[in-house]
Parts: structure tokens; sequence; C-alpha cells
């Protein structure tokens, strides 16, 4: 593992704070973010992101919704945006990320996202969507794990999106989630990256019992 980028999944970043702003222009909402060292890309909008958040069709308009590993907010503030009637879940484990999240969401008037870290979900909670950048740097057993957790959270119904780089893992992890029972299919394919489109988990679906295939083999020289 490289340095670059090696703390925004930890709990509390150690690195110095050298606050900024991002500008998040999409077709439909231009958000100006505040930004700070050791949170993920702060220095511009991540081209995955931007691939998921151009190419996913519009979130529900009530329920709850995930941004899961929101960073300072790009995904949660741009589902709030599109679904004003919606909570939005933006969690990470990363303190400073949250805060962040917290005070963009502030800042644009979207009082109906919930920043919070990911052990501080009420468990009762079920979404109708999920929507990610995925942390697939963090190892494939932590990935599936992680994946694992929060998609067996869907409503039923519910959908999931998530963006993974072509040749870092995108295919083997549409393969996982299938043995795993999860219906997944690729809702877009642009420049470097996939946009997965996974479907609630139906019950008593059949899952594969080894863990054999990779979720991105080339994790140690992920962007993300």
């Amino acid at each position: 593992m490289t340095s670059k980028g090696a703390h925004y999944f930890e709990e509390r970043p150690g690195a110095a704070a050298r606050p900024g702003t991002v500008d998040v222009v999409l077709p439909d909402l231009h958000l100006r973010l505040a930004t700070d060292s050791g949170v993920f890309s702060p220095g511009r909008l991540d081209p995955g992101t931007r691939v998921l958040l151009e190419s996913v069709p519009p979130p529900p308009q009530e329920g709850d919704l995930l941004d899961l590993g929101c960073g300072y907010g790009p995904i949660a503030l741009t589902m709030a945006s599109r679904a004003p009637g919606a909570t939005v879940w933006a969690v990470d484990v990363n303190r400073r990320s949250i805060e962040l999240c917290e005070r963009n969401a502030r800042a644009a008037g979207l009082d109906k996202v919930r920043s919070v870290h990911v052990d501080d979900v009420p468990p009762e909670v079920r979404f109708s969507a999920i929507w990610s950048n995925p942390a697939i740097r963090i190892g494939k057993p932590a990935l599936h794990a992680m994946l694992a957790r929060w998609l067996d959270r869907l409503a039923p119904g519910g959908t999931a999106y998530l963006v993974v780089q072509k040749h870092l893992g995108s295919d083997s992890l549409q393969r996982w989630l299938g043995g795993q029972g999860w219906a997944t299919t690729r809702e877009a394919s642009r420049s470097a990256y996939r946009v997965l489109r996974v479907a609630a988990r139906e019950p008593g679906a059949a899952r594969d019992t080894a863990d054999d295939v990779s979720a991105g083999g080339a994790a140690n020289n992920e962007e993300r």
C-alpha cells in the first residue's frame, strides 16, 4: 500500500488539516463542498464518483437511502438533492469525513442527510437504494464483509449501485456478488469504470461458500 490516501479509511486520520473546496458540477446541480486532508479525493471530484452520479437513475423519492463511504459528501448530497423527500444516511468510518459531510449538507440546506459513523445507523433501518464508490483498497476480505453487511439491509425490491474500476476488480466483484445471491448486472461502463447494479437478495438465495474470487487483485495500487 502506498502512503497516498492511505489514511482516508482510518477512523481518526492523523494528517494535518488542509481545508479546501471541491465543485461538484453535474447536469442537474452544482455543489461547492468543503474538503480537507485525510479524506478520500480531497482535491477533486473522484472520476469514479462522477461516472456513478452521471450514470444511475434517480433515487427513490421517499424512504431511506444510503451513501456507503460518504467522504465529504458528493454522493449523499446528490442523492438528497435528487430525492428531497427521502432520508439519506451518509456513513463512513472516518470521523473527519463525517463532520465534513454534515457541514456540507447543512450549508446546502439539505436537512434530511444523516451523517453518521457506520456503527450508528439504527439496526431496523432498511434502504430503498444504496449508492457507493466502495473502498476496494481495504482488501478483499474486508470489502466483502462490508458489502455483505450493507447489501443485506436493502429493502425488498431495493437496489444498490457500485462504481468500480474495470482493471481493479469490477468483473470479479460482479461474479462474487452474483455467487452470493445478489443478482448483479452492469448498469454502465465509461472510461476506466463500471457501475454495477445489485438487486436485493431474495430470502434463501443460494450462496457460494468458497470466497475464492478476487474483488480486485491490484488493490494495493488502487486509487480508492
